[in-house]
């Protein structure tokens, strides 16, 4: 196990370095003035020089800064923590500006990943027991039209619906926090998910059924329960373990769009925020968050797959 975590380290090293690389090049190689995207182009000399130098696209005798130079730069900032410091707050660093939003875009992505769950496996796990049923074909035909629906579409059409029309939850621009506001975004960036726990639940857990260790623990006289929670359901869940940990990551990325739609605060809207703004410091410590989190729960989906499955071992 321990040489296992020290390869995964070092390879999760290299695809953040990768990632963040890409951004900062792409960034940069990017038309138009990201000056003038901040500031306007009737924005004085005076601030339009500080803000230059504050980006390190100029030095303090105004001389250009090669970008191989301001790569440098910007992974001391990266080594110090701060990630830079932000050229419209002075003495506000990005990674504090990262951890007032991120609390916010975990809860909505905790949230959607409580939906999926409580939808996804209960009903994957009905449509394994009933193959080729009525209850099987119409999992089947909610889990297509979960998957097909986009979330940019749905996350309109449930307010429209439960906030303006029925009025049963909060309207995004009235300000109310809590429960209920969580409710209708969680639903937008879970549906997606829940359809594809439900099928995988469903293909996974009817392989294990037919496997010889389930049909001996029938014979010796096991409870159906016990069969099917204890020795079907554990082995069925690797599959689903994956599609769990890939799709966690997924939900932070999905949540720029759902975050913007109700118009919460997160490192969603952040980074949208940024990318209009050409904001260079902005997107690279948002895109190195959201890299960072996808490295570390894939790492942890393969540690959980031991725990679910002793045979598994990472020698």
């Amino acid at each position: 196990m321990s040489k296992f975590l020290v390869r995964r380290f070092f390879a999760s090293l290299i695809v953040i370095f990768g990632v963040v690389t890409l951004v900062f090049f792409t960034m940069r190689a990017a038309p138009g003035d990201p000056v003038d995207a901040i500031l306007g182009e009737q924005a004085a000399e005076e601030d339009r020089t500080a803000l230059r130098e504050c980006l390190n696209l100029i030095d303090e005798d105004g001389d250009p800064v090669p970008v191989i130079e301001q790569y440098v730069l910007f992974w001391g900032d990266v080594l110090n923590g701060t990630l830079g410091e932000l050229c419209d707050e002075p003495g506000v660093t990005v990674a504090e500006r990262l951890i007032e939003n991120i609390p916010p875009t975990f809860e909505l992505a905790l949230a959607a990943m409580f939906f999926a769950l409580m939808v996804g496996l209960p009903l994957g796990i009905l449509a394994a027991l009933r193959p080729y049923s009525w209850v099987d074909n119409t999992t089947a035909v909610v889990s297509l039209m979960g998957i097909s629906i986009p979330n940019f579409w749905l996350g309109p059409m449930l307010l429209i619906l439960f906030s303006l029309t029925l009025q049963w939850l909060p309207n995004p621009g009235a300000g109310v926090a809590g429960l209920s506001a969580l409710v209708l975004p969680a639903i937008t960036l879970g549906t997606a998910m829940s359809a594809k726990l439900m099928r995988m639940t469903r293909s996974s857990l009817m392989e294990m059924l037919n496997q010889d260790f389930v049909r001996t623990a029938k014979a010796k006289g096991l409870p159906s329960t016990k069969v099917v929670l204890k020795h079907a359901l554990r082995t069925a869940l690797i599959p689903v373990i994956t599609i769990v940990g890939l799709q966690f990551g997924a939900l932070l990325t999905g949540a720029i769009i759902v975050e913007k739609i109700f118009a919460r605060p997160g490192v969603g809207t952040l980074l949208l925020d940024g990318i209009e703004q050409r904001n260079y410091l902005i997107v690279q410590g948002s895109v190195l968050f959201i890299s960072f989190t996808y490295v570390i729960v894939n790492l942890v989906t393969d540690l959980v797959y031991a725990w679910v499955d002793p045979r598994i071992r990472y020698d």
